[in-house]
């Protein structure tokens, strides 16, 4: 082999270790507040308020003991159920209701598609302090404040505009022949979006239900005003120990990371399809 084709095929080599090298520096530099704020939950309160931080500081459980109620404090099992039964329910609707609407911007396209897609991404652009008073009172005049299934409504809501748009370019991938066949032997809609549609765009679904599921979990702010001590969710339990007195981090470490774990779990458990999904159509 001449030492010309060696050449490039080394210069490949270095790019590609350098952008492996760039690719570990800023996942690490991601996961370090992770690491910390999980490192921390293990400290005491007064170990975790000094200042420089003491790797060597003792470890123990009384940031876990305290956020599940051993200290006499209140039982996070209802804010946690609250914020599972808002976020899987909001999310399932959501699917129900983007999956047609996607297929018919995308497969079957309306006229002027392009713009009931701006339409739908402008719906996000409004601050959300803005829509805050008529929420409030329509929830009071409807006798639904403190009701997880006004926050389901709210989240589908929410989440439907930016999962229509992300759906609509994974269906524009699906192949037109294979809905014509379907079609052709008898299809009616509902099968197709279901046996034909469906499984082929599920990494793009999956995808969607992932970004819907975190959004819905991580929401505070209606979350705080709308709710009071029936539907509290998980991140409006959390504020409830950040106090003007007293040491909280441990505790409030303690607990981030525990309230965190559904996402991280659900993400790690769908990273596959979410990276299949986020990347389909990228690549021809």
């Amino acid at each position: 082999m001449s030492a010309v084709a060696v050449r490039p095929r080394m210069r490949s080599r270095r790019k590609g270790a350098g952008l492996g090298l760039v690719a570990w520096l800023l996942g690490i530099l991601f996961f370090l507040p992770i690491a910390w704020m999980a490192l921390t939950s293990f400290h005491s309160e007064q170990d975790a308020a000094t200042n420089p931080p003491s790797f060597a500081a003792s470890l123990t459980l009384d940031g876990y003991r305290e956020f599940f109620g051993a200290g006499g404090g209140a039982s996070p099992w209802p804010a946690l159920i609250n914020s599972t039964v808002a976020s899987v329910a909001s999310t399932l609707f959501v699917l129900v209701l983007a999956l047609p609407a996607a297929y018919a911007l995308s497969i079957r396209p309306v006229k002027k598609w392009t713009d009931v897609l701006f339409f739908f991404l402008s719906t996000k652009m409004l601050p959300a302090v803005a829509g805050l008073l008529p929420l409030y009172l329509f929830a009071k005049n409807t006798d639904m404040l403190d009701n997880i299934w006004l926050l389901v409504i709210l989240y589908t809501s929410m989440n439907l505009p930016i999962a229509v748009w992300m759906m609509q370019s994974f269906l524009a991938e699906v192949p037109v022949a294979i809905i014509e066949a379907a079609r052709v032997d008898g299809a009616r809609l509902p099968t197709i979006l279901t046996r034909v549609v469906a499984p082929i765009a599920l990494p793009g679904i999956a995808a969607t239900a992932l970004i819907c599921f975190i959004f819905s979990w991580n929401e505070l702010l209606f979350a705080r005003v709308l709710t009071g001590v029936v539907a509290e969710t998980a991140p409006v339990f959390l504020t409830g120990f950040i106090t003007s007195q007293g040491l909280f981090l441990a505790k409030v470490c303690a607990a981030s990371l525990v309230i965190s774990l559904p996402v991280l779990a659900a993400g790690f458990a769908a990273q596959d399809k979410l990276v299949q999904g986020l990347s389909l159509g990228a690549v021809k």
